[in-house]
C-alpha cells in the first residue's frame, strides 16, 4: 500500500472534555505574531466597560495559523452561501462599544 494513501486513511480522534465543550464567547480577537508563532487572544468586550478580558489565548506555528485561516475562510464562504453576506463595519462596532479598533484588529 502507498504510504501517502495510508496517511490519508488515518484519522485522529479528537476528545472534547465538558469544560472546554461549553465554549467561551468572544466578540473581539487580537492577533499578534513573532517570527516563530501567531498569538490569538479571544476577548470579550462589554458595552460601557473600559477593559476587555482575554477569555482564551491560542498560540500557533505559522503553518498552522495559515491552515486555520484557510479553513476559517472556507467555512465563512459556506456560511455566506447559505445565510447571506456577513456585514462588518468598524464604525457600527465603535458606536456600540464606544471606541475604535486598531486597523489590524477585527470584531468577531
Amino acid at each position: 500500500m502507498d504510504s501517502k494513501k495510508e496517511l490519508n486513511e488515518k484519522q485522529i480522534q479528537v476528545e472534547l472534555d465538558e469544560r472546554v465543550g461549553t465554549g467561551e464567547y468572544s466578540n473581539l480577537a487580537i492577533v499578534t505574531h513573532s517570527p516563530a508563532e501567531f498569538i490569538l487572544d479571544f476577548t470579550q468586550v462589554m458595552p460601557g466597560m473600559p477593559k476587555a478580558r482575554v477569555r482564551a489565548r491560542i498560540i500557533m506555528a505559522p503553518l498552522h495559523a495559515k491552515s486555520f485561516a484557510m479553513a476559517l475562510n472556507e467555512n465563512i464562504k459556506k456560511y455566506e452561501a447559505r445565510f447571506g453576506d456577513i456585514q462588518v463595519s468598524q464604525d457600527d462596532w465603535a458606536r456600540e462599544f464606544g471606541f475604535k479598533l486598531p486597523p489590524d484588529t477585527a470584531p468577531n
